[in-house]
């Protein structure tokens, strides 16, 4: 019998080797296929779809010396090199299907710079064209992005929202006077049979446009991104969405900066309809009335009220954030309560965080990470804070990161850690 015995386990043994066999086989394939699937999913679609799904990394430094999680959305990750890319995706895309904007239109804006090269990256892959009035005393790198990217250029003297040759301003009349020129153009094509039909609303006036727009011209949009809730809709739809789900809900507070206000309004009203509990901050740079807008309830900033402005409505090296209107954006805002930034500590904060990180950060990114210490301070350790990572430093060169420039204005970094920031 023990024969018959060792040969009966040596059968089962040997089918359950063969079953184990089958199994690891199947679970490999399975896996390989599952991985092929992933890898596929993974792939994009062209440039649009590339945009958004950014990472959110922890920022080692702050977090260690703060003793909270704060973590940073790397929108400078995006293809056109900053946030502002969901906001021209989302613009573009509701122009277009709205029927404002069509194909081979020119799409105008006025910006200090982010955004306008955002449009002048995604606005090509729809087959539109962009043009861009940006203050003179913008960095002149974006000025330079923005042509090698194909877009049209107007360089323009800063002056007050009210004047009529404000950036902006001059931007809304460029989509009018497109428009205008298309018609002409379209009249002159039958053959001076007049064409009774507007382009997107808009008559011939007569006045010839041909210095600044291309012959083949389909009328213009004015992308209008202080003022255009497609803004508050990308950050909506999009940022917010993805951060609640990279932190699986578990964030205390959020914090960021405002221009247009579209990003700190979409994302502070996405976290604050899934969770009431989370916090969410401003934090606002010189010569912004914002900060005490949020705080007294009263749009009012020191430098104004003191005739203190100097070269610019909004007294301050960080570009693109600070404003002294409420905007139809930053309108949609939930905010907890606002901090103060200085020039000092965004540009300190700039250095520590490429010393200490490896993160070179443009001037709003690093303003941001500077509220996101103040908000550490506020509510105190144990709790997990996200701002976002706006755009890189590329973009800042000649001023931000320029030596001598930061030494005019007394602005020379010394700090050794964030004793800037009261943490020693």
């Amino acid at each position: 019998m023990a024969p018959v015995a060792a040969r009966s386990a040596a059968a089962v043994g040997f089918g359950a080797a063969i079953l184990i066999s089958v199994a690891l086989t199947t679970y490999f394939i399975c896996d390989r296929r599952s991985m092929k699937k992933k890898k596929k999913k993974s792939r994009k679609n062209g440039l649009v779809e590339a945009i958004g799904n950014t990472p959110l990394i922890r920022i080692n430094s702050l977090s260690a010396a703060t003793g909270c999680q704060i973590l940073g959305k790397c929108e400078f990750l995006n293809p056109g090199g900053s946030v502002k890319d969901r906001v021209a995706l989302q613009i573009i895309q509701e122009a277009l299907e709205s029927g404002q904007l069509r194909p081979g239109g020119i799409v105008t804006e006025g910006s200090a710079g982010s955004t306008a090269i955002s449009i002048a990256t995604v606005a090509p892959a729809y087959g539109c064209k962009t043009h861009v009035v940006i203050p003179d005393d913008a960095a002149i790198e974006k000025s330079q992005i923005l042509e090698a990217l194909g877009a049209t250029v107007e360089r323009v003297r800063p002056v007050s929202i009210t004047h009529k040759d404000h950036f902006v301003n001059i931007a809304r009349r460029r989509a009018s006077e497109a428009n205008e020129f298309a018609l002409k153009h379209r009249n002159s094509q039958l053959n001076g049979k007049e064409d009774t039909e507007k382009i997107n609303g808009y008559e011939s006036d007569g006045y010839n446009y041909s210095s600044l727009f291309p012959c083949d011209c389909q009328g213009g949009f004015f992308a209008d991104q202080f003022e255009n809730l497609a803004n508050f809709r990308a950050h909506y739809k999009g940022t917010g969405p993805e951060i609640w789900e990279q932190t699986n809900g578990k964030l205390d507070a959020f914090v960021a900066a405002a221009g247009t206000g579209g990003t700190v309004a979409g994302v502070s009203t996405f976290l604050q309809e899934k969770n009431p509990n989370i916090k969410c901050f401003l934090v606002d740079p010189p010569g912004s009335g914002l900060f005490n807008k949020v705080t007294r309830g009263v749009m009012y900033t020191r430098e104004e009220a003191e005739g203190r402005r100097l070269r610019n409505p909004f007294d301050t090296i960080t570009e693109g954030i600070g404003i002294n209107r409420i905007t139809k954006n930053f309108a949609m805002a939930k905010l907890d309560g606002a901090f103060r930034g200085t020039d000092r500590e965004a540009v300190e904060m700039a250095r520590f965080l490429l010393k200490n990180d490896g993160l070179f950060l443009g001037s709003s990114s690093a303003m941001n990470c500077v509220g996101a210490v103040r908000v550490a301070q506020a509510i105190g350790p144990g709790h997990t804070i996200v701002t976002i990572l706006c755009d890189s430093g590329m973009r800042h060169l000649s001023k931000f990161y320029n030596a001598d420039y930061l030494s005019e204005l007394g602005l020379t970094p010394k700090a050794d850690g964030l004793e800037f920031l009261d943490i020693q």
